[in-house]
């Protein structure tokens, strides 16, 4: 048995030797090098030795002995996860279950998202010629807590490289869990909310979702929207508090969808300004070919008076052929969309395109995905919209980025 193998599995155990009665072991005197370690470990039924009394640390183990001296120190809940790997074949002939040990170390894991973005605006009225670079990452922290329920969290850091700014923003963005709680799937903490699959809301909210059932599912929401969100030419910068809820159904090349959201004080707190939300959506797909639409009717109010002067309904339709798989390189997709939005049928519009800070929108968006290596996504699209509070208001942007996840 070498040294480094001794003191590891004693450390394993994580209490001291001085404990424990004398070292068994006549070959094992006090002073040696490895006196404290083995005689933790035999206090501790790890190692017993061999019949004559000897420890026998020169001696050279065979793997079934080794697999023997681990599988005690799991039982005895040591933190031997890479000496349990090692010997996941011969625990696994010695009935020890190393599967538990094994999901309980990988109780955290860690991945990330790092993209790089340049867009270029070339706007009309007031909205202006103008271009943004800007660098993002994101790590994601995912730790199980039980069977049922795990925690994720996400911290993001923005560069923004637009005209040499150099302006930086770290955040600590997502903080939330999600379970089961008897029938009902629970997202509860600071998540991403996505309503009507984008169109009325695609933002982080601190807040509680449940969803019950599979092919045909309930969801019910309510929490805070964003802060980070501008609405009616930049008058507040807050999307309100929210609760209401959707009706899905999924049956394979088929999907539709209702529901109704109900937006409180949007420019802030008691701001008198509400939006209620009602929408109804389906989609079908064709092999690689998928096709979407979306009819939305909006209820907005000031002071519980009728706002009238931005529209309150419109629709969306999209079309998308295959699509860019990260872990699949050469593989590509494309996407195009239609936009006919009223200013009151969106909080935080899930599009990329200009949607003129909630005064409502109409264009179109066309664009690509392919993987250029495993992992790195390249995206090129092309969006035409403009404002219908006032239609001299125009934006085509060029947005191009790349994505890579690890």
């Amino acid at each position: 048995m070498k040294k480094s193998l001794v003191l590891a599995m004693a450390m394993a155990l994580g209490v001291t030797a001085s404990a424990y009665a004398a070292n068994p072991f006549s070959d094992v005197p006090a002073g040696h090098w490895a006196y404290d370690s083995v005689n933790k470990l035999a206090a501790a039924g790890i190692v017993d030795g061999y019949g004559d009394g000897t420890f026998g640390g020169d001696r050279l183990m065979t793997r079934y002995e080794m697999a023997q001296i681990v599988a005690k120190a799991m039982a005895k809940g040591a933190n031997v996860d890479r000496l349990a790997a090692e010997f996941a074949d011969e625990l696994d002939s010695l009935g020890v279950r190393v599967a538990a040990l094994e999901k309980k170390s990988d109780n955290v894991k860690i991945n990330g998202e790092f993209r790089a973005l340049y867009a270029n605006h070339d706007g009309e009225g007031t909205i202006g010629k103008s271009h943004e670079s800007t660098l993002r990452s994101r790590i994601w922290i995912n730790g199980q807590i039980n069977d049922d329920w795990k925690y994720v969290g996400m911290l993001q850091n923005t560069q923004d490289l637009t005209d040499n700014k150099g302006n930086e923003n770290t955040e600590f963005q997502r903080a939330y869990v999600e379970g089961k709680l008897g029938g009902l799937a629970v997202t509860a903490g600071r998540y991403n909310a996505f309503f009507a699959d984008g169109n009325i809301y695609d933002n982080r909210a601190d807040g509680v979702e449940v969803a019950y059932g599979d092919k045909i599912k309930i969801i019910g929401a309510a929490g805070k929207a964003t802060d980070d969100i501008e609405k009616l030419g930049g008058e507040g910068t807050t999307g309100g508090n929210y609760a209401g809820g959707a009706l899905t159904a999924d049956f394979g090349n088929f999907n539709a969808s209702a529901g109704y959201y109900n937006f409180k004080d949007i420019m802030g707190k008691n701001s008198g300004v509400d939006n209620a939300i009602w929408f109804v959506g389906a989609g079908t797909s064709f092999g690689d070919l998928g096709l979407n639409a979306m009819y939305l009717k909006g209820d907005m109010s000031y002071n519980g008076n009728d706002v009238n002067d931005l529209d309150d309904d419109g629709y969306t339709v999209g079309l998308t052929f295959k699509g860019a798989e990260a872990a699949e390189k050469g593989s590509w997709g494309l996407f195009a969309n239609y936009y006919d939005l009223g200013g009151q049928t969106y909080i935080a519009h899930t599009t990329d395109a200009n949607t003129f800070d909630g005064e409502g929108f109409k264009g179109y968006g066309v664009g690509a995905n392919y993987t250029v290596a495993k992992n790195m996504v390249f995206t090129a699209a092309y969006y035409d919209t403009k404002s219908k509070l006032d239609t001299s208001d125009k934006d085509k942007i060029i947005w191009t980025d790349l994505t890579i996840t690890f």
